[in-house]
């Protein structure tokens, strides 16, 4: 009988996997519905944001709870919120928090992505055949296969997309 050969770690495919730069911290999402006052207009309910009971609801908030998390926060009804309450609200939670940003979950994990991967060294890639891991266990937001994708043509030989044994051609350079 013959032996079985793994084509694959006999490759010099480079496997590139969002997931090891998954944070695993936990995501918060933070609505400003919440700290709004609700005014019965008509059949419906208009939201504003009244400065004094806004500032004394911050002052009583209980940051511990936002300790290490990764916050978005965002407004899931149609209001007029100034700039600056947002502001308030994440420099109220920001020395508790891991990283805060304005902007729905779906946003957040982009931040996050970009900044884990700002951090690697492209040149690394230089004249490799790189794999971009298709399957994880985490949500991986589609921009940050979009930037690593990018970030990599310039060094890299070729650059697929999906597992090694599996791969979709996304760039090749020219010779």
């Amino acid at each position: 009988m013959e032996e079985i050969v793994n084509k694959v770690s006999l490759s010099s495919l480079v496997e590139f996997n969002l997931e090891d730069f998954y944070d695993n911290a936990e995501r918060i999402l933070i609505d400003m519905k919440d700290y709004l006052i609700a005014i019965p207009v008509g059949d419906s309910i208009a939201y504003i944001l009244k400065e004094k009971p806004f500032r004394e609801t911050l002052s009583q908030l209980e940051t511990k709870i936002f300790e290490d998390k990764n916050v978005a926060i965002s407004c899931s009804v149609d209001a007029v919120i100034p700039n600056w309450a947002y502001i308030l609200f994440s420099l109220t939670i920001a020395s508790k928090a891991k990283r805060v940003i304005i902007g729905n979950l779906e946003t957040l994990e982009s931040i996050i992505f970009f900044e884990a991967l700002s951090k690697i060294n492209p040149k690394d890639y230089t004249d490799a055949k790189v794999v971009i891991k298709g399957c994880s266990k985490h949500y991986i937001p589609l921009n940050s296969y979009v930037q690593v994708a990018n970030m990599l043509k310039p060094f890299a030989k070729s650059i697929m997309y999906g597992e090694p044994c599996s791969t979709v051609p996304l760039y090749k350079r020219q010779k």
